[in-house]
């Protein structure tokens, strides 16, 4: 094999090597409401996981923890096992997903959800989402943090909208009727629960790409 195979080669086995972590890193928290348990009819606070890459991803032993941080103190990510490309998945602070699950849809889509719409749940002592400004930390099951966000005091009856994918970062965007989604439920507040319709390019197909350019343009010099 010669150097340029062998460039070729070692290029695609890092490139692979770093498409492995990703599918996970593809999954952002695209939207909160800190505000819900205590302003609206089902009486619960809620965010949602889309998954901007283009494979599913399993999402068994996942975790959520507010601003503590603590992998050690998060709580399970309930009733969702894995979230398909580009689904967007509703988790709700909830003992009972049912009962809570029919009020939320009664509140946001006056009883009849959309086609696709997905549910989970989660519930413990230790987590709560602050209207005065909290944070979420998603954890997978080895305790590796996969997304964060943290975000400011809330607008009651505005969720915030993070389909930008900000991670690691301060989210103030509140939810606009009419923008990525968002609408104003029969219950009167603004946001687009289970509904992503601008996510951003995943980091993983944004690093394919520039691999795939810059092969290209070894294998060119290598035969100019």
């Amino acid at each position: 094999m010669n150097r340029l195979h062998t460039g070729v080669a070692v290029l695609a086995a890092a490139l692979l090597g770093n498409l492995a972590l990703p599918a996970q890193a593809a999954i952002i928290i695209s939207e909160t409401d800190p505000s819900a348990s205590g302003n609206t009819p089902y009486a619960a606070d809620w965010f949602e996981l889309t998954n901007t890459g283009n494979v599913a991803v399993d999402i068994t032993g996942w975790r959520v923890d507010d601003n503590s941080n603590s992998f050690a103190v998060s709580r399970a990510l309930l009733n969702v096992t894995s979230i398909a490309a580009h689904q967007t998945v509703v988790f709700i602070e909830a003992t009972d997903l049912v009962a809570k699950s029919a009020a939320f849809i009664n509140s946001w889509f006056a009883g009849v959800a959309p086609l696709g719409f997905a549910i989970g749940s989660y519930s413990g002592a230790g987590i709560g989402l602050s209207t005065n400004g909290d944070a979420l930390n998603i954890f997978n099951g080895a305790g590796t943090l996969i997304s964060r966000i943290d975000f400011v005091a809330s607008n009651t009856g505005f969720t915030f909208d993070n389909a930008a994918g900000v991670n690691n970062g301060l989210v103030t965007q509140l939810s606009v009727a009419g923008v990525n989604g968002a609408f104003v439920s029969v219950a009167g507040e603004t946001g687009s629960p289970g509904s992503v319709s601008a996510v951003p390019v995943p980091a993983a197909a944004w690093l394919f790409g520039s691999a795939l350019a810059g092969m290209g343009a070894l294998r060119r010099r290598r035969q100019g």
